[in-house]
């Protein structure tokens, strides 16, 4: 039985997080888009007491995304504080 476009959506989505999770021990959620089968935000927290952890934490995070052949990067945002 096929997923509709939605369902496939969540169910790479929730693989994602998932394995974000486990693999950075960063804090993931699906933050916007959330209705829509072809698009789809999500958040991520990293923190730490030393930024330059957070950046190679960040990066290695956006890095793991983009080799995920099932979805494509349109644009990100970084903020540290």
């Amino acid at each position: 039985m096929n997923q509709t476009p939605l369902k496939e959506k969540r169910h790479v989505l929730k693989s994602i997080i998932e394995r974000l999770i486990a693999r950075f021990n960063a804090s993931v959620a699906e933050v916007d888009y959330n209705e829509l089968w072809n698009k789809s935000m999500i958040g991520v927290a990293v923190v730490s007491n030393d930024k330059k952890i957070c950046e190679s934490a960040i990066s290695k995070i956006i890095a793991f995304i983009d080799n995920d052949e099932r979805v494509e990067i349109i644009n990100y945002s970084k903020e540290f504080y």
